[in-house]
């Protein structure tokens, strides 16, 4: 079947997941669902203890078994140690075909590719998914369809019960024997625990693993007590050089530079730039740029940002700390200068539900007036791909990227023309994971187009000296300097689905035709 952005989704995938094909970004609006129910074991007697002695034991206390769904989150980034940590004990007990549903995936992770190749592990479902984990999903070596969500589709897929998580594993910089969990207050400090508060609520079982035990109340708590099961401290959970690597620089390429001074004149030139306004921006080069020059017009016109959303950087904190900004309502953080950032009384915790959750009564992701997104790819019908490299290589993650592109007022897609020597604008996308209904602006540095369904956007910049162009013309611009790309060959076998933020297929991923790997 065809589906809403002309992607042609087999009906063999259809019946094996049960899904529907994607039908337009608002197609379920308003739809009513029951949420899932996890299981319970209430703790009545004072003195029962949660706290266990390593790994091993929490997995015989959860029962574990072949076939389970254990779940994680990537706070910790490419410092994380638990998820590898785990499959390795699971490895180790002969337990066989685990699903992993993690919040995302990368090259610290590598280390579980032989578990996917000898059986352990036989589904993923991710965000995305970087390194070798990649690569070997991309040459079928998973046995099951990898899924790749959003943030907010994730947590659809487990409040709905479509994702039924058995054990979820949450990285505590800090807990107490009760299992009070912060992202705070420990050798190992992430900042924030959002993406893993729908697995505390949802999964059957919780085990809570940490390097810091603390007095209890560990408070505030990002995480409650009340869903957490098991408590296990090990020597590390995570390399803190890694988890946050320091403050994301300002570029001193010029194209970025270029890219970034565009991005902030269609925003300022647009209806919603004005007091109280809502923002959110990635830790690109380009990204961190536009918004430095964003603050000064700020300063300069008097104007304050109401709330900042997402995933937190320097820059970011740098405006709130300075009174550019009410408020942060943070759901990741990339650099040390925003983990400790988090100790400022407007800089506010909040979960992935609450974030971009597109099945509640409200996320904040819709409050958006402005997102400053990037893409590998953009398409002349807008789409974007933020998954699958020019290779066809699975190489990234959908993130936020659908969550706020759907939800907020300007979406602005910030891509270079070129990635190397690969067009990054192009006829079509090689996956869709971003559908263009919901894309605005694509600015790249030899020019900005604006959807054509945008009319008032076409209106507020048509006056301004911005090199607005259509997106066939710098599509034709790209392949004039390239040629146009050969396409990627894939294998005729289907080993994943992207799905949209209401569950379901936006595209699917095939095997790449064999190739050698990078070691």
């Amino acid at each position: 079947m065809i589906n809403a952005v002309g992607r042609e989704i087999p009906e063999e995938i259809l019946k094996e997941t049960g899904k529907e094909v994607f039908q337009g970004a608002f197609h379920y609006d308003g739809v009513e669902y029951k949420k899932a129910a996890p299981k319970c074991r209430p703790v009545l007697n004072p003195n029962d203890s949660k706290l266990l002695d390593n790994i091993h034991d929490a997995l015989v206390k959860c029962g574990i078994r072949d076939g389970m769904t254990l779940s994680f989150h990537h706070h910790f980034r490419e410092g994380d140690k638990i998820l590898n940590m785990v499959m390795e004990e699971v490895h180790n007990m002969g337990i066989r075909d685990i699903t992993i549903c993690a919040s995302s995936m990368g090259k610290q992770n590598n280390a579980i590719v032989p578990y996917i190749e000898d059986g352990t592990i036989v589904g993923i479902e991710s965000s995305g998914v970087r390194g070798k984990i990649g690569e070997a999903i991309s040459a079928g070596k998973l046995k099951k369809l990898a899924i790749m969500r959003s943030h907010g589709g994730r947590v659809r897929a487990i409040e709905s019960g479509e994702t039924h998580i058995d054990i979820a594993f949450i990285g505590a910089s800090s807990a107490d024997e009760y299992g009070n969990l912060s992202g705070m207050r420990g050798k190992a400090n992430c900042g924030v625990l959002s993406y893993a508060a729908v697995d505390a609520q949802y999964a059957d079982h919780v085990v809570a693993v940490t390097d810091t035990l603390v007095p209890f109340p560990n408070y505030p708590a990002q995480i409650s007590m009340s869903d957490v099961d098991y408590v296990v401290v090990v020597d590390s959970i995570g390399d803190p050089a890694k988890i946050a690597t320091g403050a994301a620089k300002p570029t001193t390429d010029m194209r970025k530079l270029l890219m970034a001074e565009y991005t902030t004149q269609v925003v300022v030139n647009t209806p919603w730039f004005k007091d109280g306004f809502t923002y959110q921006t990635g830790v690109g080069g380009a990204s961190i740029a536009s918004t430095l020059s964003l603050a000064k017009i700020m300063r300069e016109r008097g104007i304050k940002m109401g709330v900042g959303i997402g995933g937190m950087s320097k820059p970011m904190c740098d405006l709130l700390d300075e009174g550019l900004v009410g408020k942060l309502c943070d759901t990741q953080d990339f650099d040390t200068f925003a983990v400790e950032n988090n100790n400022n009384p407007n800089h506010y915790y909040i979960t992935a539900g609450e974030y971009a959750d597109p099945f509640n009564k409200g996320a904040f992701v819709n409050k958006l007036d402005y997102v400053i997104l990037a893409a590998l790819e953009v398409d002349v019908h807008f789409n974007c791909n933020v998954v699958v490299g020019s290779d066809g290589v699975i190489t990234g993650a959908q993130g936020g990227h659908p969550d706020t592109a759907a939800g907020a007022k300007c979406t602005i897609v910030i891509a270079p023309l070129l990635q190397g020597r690969i067009p990054a604008i192009c006829s079509d996308v090689t996956t869709v994971t971003t559908p263009g209904e919901t894309v605005d602006v694509v600015v790249t540095d030899y020019g900005i187009a604006i959807n054509p369904k945008r009319q008032d956007l076409i209106d507020a910049l048509k006056d301004t000296d911005l090199p607005l162009k259509s997106i066939e013309e710098l599509r034709d611009i790209a392949y004039s300097i390239t040629g146009e790309p050969q396409k990627v060959q894939f294998g005729d076998r289907v080993v994943g689905i992207i799905e949209a933020r209401d569950g379901s297929i936006m595209d699917v991923v095939r095997q790449v035709k064999p190739f050698t790997f990078a070691d």
